[in-house]
């Protein structure tokens, strides 16, 4: 295995953990960025761009993040309320009347972001064509009637989380959140990051695929409890049903896929775009521009919901659209947030240490919040701070 990139004097042993996420933990294709004060020290990539095919990962090569894409998703309605265009405390229906509908009248803004909408499935399912349609996938979920009252508990709205963060930035700005993240983050900030891909930078994007773990001596094995094991077991299940809300599961590789807006889901990003993005709202980027002034990261790392997950089954931490570190999702320390992605990707700010990470794959494993590869480089980047 060729790894390719730059590391900065001290920050090896993150380079370490990379070579044995190829050797140990089956990794196919990879990369990960880590800043540092607004500065890379870490620029790393190794293997294939593709799962299933031999070319190899180059710089620039850039993969589907999944869920990862709630946390930049997140920073543009915290940039909505820094600017004075978005109340995190009003009324979802202040900006978008029809949802007040089934009882969602008295759900607030910060409730979208904290998980705590009551909204994590649908009634219905929408079809990979239908979810990627923004007019039906905001009808759906304005029309559905809240599994629990909104904003006394929470659960995981996996896709969902999406539809309803990306009206609202419609609804205020009168433009989709991917054109908001081109012309407000990723260009400015010069961050290979989009939300709804451009078919001009669809050849740069590798192909992402399920990668079963390993079976060598030393490879990290973990087994879900019981109780979670069979909430993804139970069709009936809310967290099936969460997960569920686009059957059939769509074809991520599909050009029309990764060309959709779906603020939830289908983010694609090198690693060096999503560390970039993160440091950014921290503070300056290589003497560019900083997007959170220090009350919104306080705002964002703020815990919004904590404890038993009604969708993921296991105890969970939110901020205002970010997991923070936790048991479900470790960090680099308690005051770092950002979010994962299903079975891979990983991005994240530490604003004490000054850190900015990312993390991007094309084999997706099993894992939902803590994938070992991932938290793997976390730890080494610990060991350095240490």
């Amino acid at each position: 295995m060729a790894m390719h990139g730059t590391v900065a004097e001290g920050f090896e042993p993150v380079a370490e953990a990379f070579a044995a996420n190829f050797a140990l933990l089956g990794e196919r294709g990879a990369a990960v960025a880590v800043y540092r004060g607004g500065h890379r020290v870490v620029d790393l990539w190794a293997g294939t761009r593709d799962v299933d095919g031999p070319a190899p990962w180059e710089r620039g090569t850039a993969q589907i993040v999944r869920s990862a894409t709630k946390g930049v998703a997140a920073a543009v309605l915290l940039l909505l309320h820094q600017r004075g265009e978005l109340d995190l405390d009003a009324p979802v229906g202040a900006y978008w009347p029809e949802y007040k509908a089934a009882g969602k009248e008295h759900t607030l803004v910060r409730h979208l972001l904290a998980h705590r909408a009551g909204i994590p499935a649908l009634d219905r399912p929408l079809t990979p064509a239908e979810a990627a349609d923004p007019d039906l996938a905001a009808a759906a979920v304005a029309a559905q009637t809240p599994f629990w009252e909104p904003g006394t508990d929470h659960g995981y709205h996996a896709h969902t989380y999406g539809w309803l963060t990306g009206e609202l930035v419609r609804r205020v700005t009168g433009r989709d959140m991917g054109e908001w993240i081109a012309a407000e983050m990723a260009r400015p900030l010069g961050a290979d990051l989009w939300l709804g891909l451009p078919e001009s930078e669809q050849t740069h994007v590798g192909r992402a695929g399920p990668l079963e773990a390993p079976e060598a001596a030393g490879a990290l094995k973990t087994r879900p409890k019981r109780a979670v094991s069979e909430a993804y077991a139970d069709p009936g299940s809310l967290t099936r049903r969460a997960f569920a809300a686009i059957t059939p599961a769509p074809d991520e590789n599909a050009p029309a896929h990764r060309a959709a807006v779906l603020p939830a889901s289908n983010g694609i990003a090198t690693a060096d775009g999503l560390a970039r993005v993160y440091a950014s709202l921290i503070g300056e980027v290589d003497g560019g521009t900083r997007l959170f002034t220090p009350d919104t990261v306080d705002l964002a790392r703020a815990e919004q919901s904590a404890g038993p997950d009604r969708v993921l089954v296991v105890g969970t931490r939110f901020g205002l659209g970010y997991m923070l570190h936790g048991s479900a999702s470790p960090l680099l320390s308690p005051g770092s947030f950002g979010h994962p992605g299903r079975g891979g990707a990983l991005g994240f700010a530490d604003p004490e240490s000054g850190i900015a990470f990312g993390y991007v794959t094309n084999g997706f494993r099993k894992s939902v919040t803590a994938d070992p590869r991932a938290q793997a480089l976390v730890r080494a980047v610990r060991r350095v701070l240490a």
